[in-house]
């Protein structure tokens, strides 16, 4: 499934050029795993200041800047007032790269306010908004430049449900009769694999289609059984994944 569409769809609902749907493509690939070297984390690449500062929750059970839906709405918000403050969508795709700061001093320093005019930023920035006209100009047209096997997908789909108490995904997943993998995939943010302790109706996005089943097996559950007993391992030095795996099996 593709997050284009829904993405597109966004932007031009806030009023925004859905092109800029092309800046998380070149952030990350689309991916809500993705991670900087710079510590910026998710499909639109958020360092944690910047997502706090545009409402988004990040503690150590949740992490929305892996979540689309309220990235996407951060993201609107953030290039939003950067194109309030600059006037130009490049311009403002540069401020997004490199900070307004840089950007504006830039500005300042050259006595302009063309984006192709300014000398003062860094390589990565100068070559951003290139990257991402050229990014949009291949993605409208793949075949034309060389790639063939690029297919289109289906737009994800999602409903929303709520659990009353703290629940794992996987038994989500199984009383929605849907794999665990596709319940994860709908909700990289929750970063323990279950819905956090302690809150109540929390929001968790299932297929719309296994809502009904969802609903009538979770109905079935005693609150012990929507959670499942976890281990904790204090890695040691020396130690790999695949041998703390096959210690446990």
């Amino acid at each position: 499934p593709s997050w284009l569409p829904y993405l597109k769809e966004r932007l031009r609902e806030a009023g925004l050029p859905e092109d800029l749907a092309y800046l998380a493509l070149i952030e990350s690939g689309f991916s809500t795993q993705a991670v900087s070297r710079a510590g910026a984390v998710g499909p639109w690449q958020f360092m944690s200041y910047t997502g706090r500062e545009y409402g988004l929750r990040i503690d150590r059970w949740v992490d929305e800047r892996r979540d689309y839906e309220r990235s996407t709405q951060a993201a609107i918000a953030y290039l939003s007032d950067l194109h309030t403050m600059f006037g130009s969508w490049f311009l403002a795709a540069a401020g997004y790269n490199g900070g307004q700061g840089r950007v504006g001093r830039s500005m300042l320093r050259d006595n302009t306010v063309n984006f192709w005019e300014l000398t003062g930023l860094h390589s990565e920035t100068m070559n951003y908004v290139p990257k991402l006209i050229a990014a949009t100009i291949i993605a409208k047209e793949p075949q034309k430049y060389g790639f063939r096997w690029v297919g289109r997908g289906e737009p994800v789909e999602w409903a929303r449900v709520t659990v009353p108490s703290s629940t794992d995904l996987d038994v989500i997943a199984e009383v929605a009769g849907v794999p665990s993998d596709v319940i994860r995939g709908l909700n990289p943010h929750l970063l323990r694999g279950r819905t956090p302790p302690g809150e109540t109706n929390f929001p968790v996005k299932i297929p719309p289609e296994s809502v009904e089943t969802f609903r009538r097996n979770y109905a079935l559950l005693t609150p012990e059984e929507r959670t499942r007993p976890s281990l904790v391992h204090l890695v040691r030095a020396g130690e790999t994944l695949s041998g703390i795996a096959s210690a446990y099996e």
